[in-house]
């Protein structure tokens, strides 16, 4: 993982005064980061974003480009200071229900394009879905996803398609800043730190788990028509003439 910078030179690129009025175009996007931290979970702090700019090999130009461009996504490698596991929004959400109610937490939560991006800690985007495989929640070994599969397959609670992005893959990840009628990429709960926590397989497929069990059993269809004969002939009539 590439070091990080000190907060002066990460914070402040360039030598020239820059002026604070937050509507100039030569405003320090990253004073105003500071200025609006506080509690904001869905606001990346400046903090956040060095450490998001340090899973490039080029953290400074990154930050550059971040700072002429605070309101468009990026674009970032994974393996090194992070993985990501893709997820269905709705399933993502009760993830994020039972790892902050009943769990250690999460790190980095985003939206793109109606799925979660969860950010995980390197290499869990190879160990869980072995994982998922070797609980008999997954899709078979070797897979990069854990598809439609479910512990027995038997109609009980499935774990949905998850898309693991580890070393050798790259995600969208949302601008620093946006307005609120923005759309594309958007924080859930941003980056805050230059050293945030970020949970390993275990406690994914723990929360995968607990989601798939705690799901709703379909309930019986009932019909007023008798069943079909389950050891009746069926005949071929398409090429009657």
């Amino acid at each position: 993982m590439t070091a990080w910078l000190p907060d002066e030179t990460t914070l402040h690129l360039g030598d020239g005064p820059r002026p604070h009025d937050h509507g100039g175009e030569g405003a320090d996007i990253f004073a105003v980061l500071r200025e609006q931290a506080g509690h904001q979970t869905a606001q990346v702090t400046a903090a956040g974003a060095a450490w998001l700019a340090g899973a490039t090999a080029y953290p400074r130009s990154t930050l550059a480009q971040w700072e002429s461009h605070p309101c468009a996504p990026g674009v970032l490698p994974c393996g090194s200071a992070f993985d990501v596991v893709n997820v269905p929004t709705l399933f993502g959400r009760r993830m994020l229900e039972h790892l902050w109610a009943d769990g250690p937490g999460s790190g980095p939560v985003a939206t793109h394009r109606g799925r979660m991006l969860l950010f995980a800690s390197p290499g869990t985007a190879q160990r869980l879905p072995s994982l998922l495989d070797w609980e008999e929640w997954g899709s078979g070994p070797g897979t990069r996803s854990a598809g439609d599969s479910s512990a027995p397959d038997d109609g009980g609670p499935k774990v949905p398609p998850l898309l693991c992005h580890g070393a050798g893959d790259a995600v969208t990840v949302p601008p620093l800043t946006c307005g609120p009628s923005g759309s594309g990429p958007r924080w859930l709960v941003a980056p805050d730190t230059r050293s945030p926590w970020l949970p390993g397989p275990d406690v994914l497929l723990w929360a995968c788990v607990r989601v798939a069990r705690s799901a709703p059993a379909p309930s019986p269809r009932i019909s007023i028509f008798p069943r079909p004969d389950q050891d009746a002939n069926v005949y071929d009539v398409s090429r009657r003439r």
